[in-house]
């Protein structure tokens, strides 16, 4: 089985990555799916860990190596998921090279994020997680206005809703994006490395949004205990970033292109 635009690249750990169209999309280690190579989701692990204990119902918009349900599903067993993945030929692949544990509940939809989040029902997710590109971009519609409004509506009251962004130093466009997002989730927080967080160099940041206030102390002391340099914007802190931040319309906008390798550092 095989899908041109997709390759998988196994490691002397047994770990593989998972590329698409030559870029690295997620990182999975079947043996131990706790173990989380990408800063990102790691930020993402962070974030969903402050909710409480249990089973959770999560929907994955993005599904790649399924790295993040598969962590669900060994630190939370029985948590009932939805991945809305439209890329049929790479969820075969995957499946069938990195199988999924036995008894998950994880369930694959093959469409993508604006039609699949707009088909669930109302307060239906404990988390909805947004973790998509295409071409190395995230995609202008999975941060529109429209998008955000259907999130909202499927998650919980104190659920969380996340999203993986990429940006260059500076963070316009993620400033842009939490700006369009505190409309409708208005308790916002950034979670990224400190290079990011200063705009030293082009990265990947984790948007945490909610309609009720967001459990921060707990934030903060994951991020103490990380494994990697990683901060923590929120408050007044996460105002400054956003200072003249204009929030996008209905379709949004698409986050910057990465730049050629080696060239990820501003200084």
């Amino acid at each position: 089985m095989s899908a041109d635009h997709v390759s998988l690249e196994w490691d002397e750990r047994g770990g593989v990555t998972v590329h698409m169209d030559g870029s690295p999309q997620s990182h999975v280690q079947p043996d131990d799916p706790t173990l989380l190579v990408f800063e990102y989701v790691q930020h993402l692990a962070l974030a969903l860990d402050t909710l409480p204990a249990g089973p959770l119902g999560v929907t994955h918009v993005g599904g790649a190596g399924l790295t993040l349900p598969r962590w669900v599903e060994a630190t939370r067993p029985g948590s009932p998921q939805i991945v809305l993945e439209p890329d049929a030929a790479l969820t075969d692949l995957v499946r069938a090279e990195v199988p999924l544990p036995r008894r998950h509940r994880i369930r694959v939809r093959p469409v993508n994020g604006l039609t699949g989040v707009a088909a669930l029902k109302d307060d239906s997710a404990d988390a909805v997680v947004t973790d998509a590109y295409a071409g190395g971009r995230v995609p202008g519609e999975l941060v529109g206005t429209a998008y955000v409004s259907g999130v909202a509506r499927v998650l919980r009251p104190q659920g969380l809703a996340l999203w993986n962004l990429a940006d260059e130093p500076g963070m316009r466009w993620v400033a842009r994006v939490v700006a369009t997002v505190a409309q409708s989730l208005p308790h916002v927080a950034l979670l990224a490395t400190h290079e990011v967080l200063k705009g030293r160099r082009f990265g990947n940041s984790v948007l945490v949004a909610s309609a009720e206030p967001l459990s921060v102390d707990a934030l903060q002391r994951d991020v103490a205990r990380a494994n990697l340099p990683t901060g923590l914007r929120h408050g007044a802190a996460l105002t400054r970033l956003l200072a003249g931040a204009r929030a996008f319309g209905a379709d949004g906008e698409p986050s910057p292109p990465p730049p050629e390798a080696g060239r990820w550092r501003a200084r």
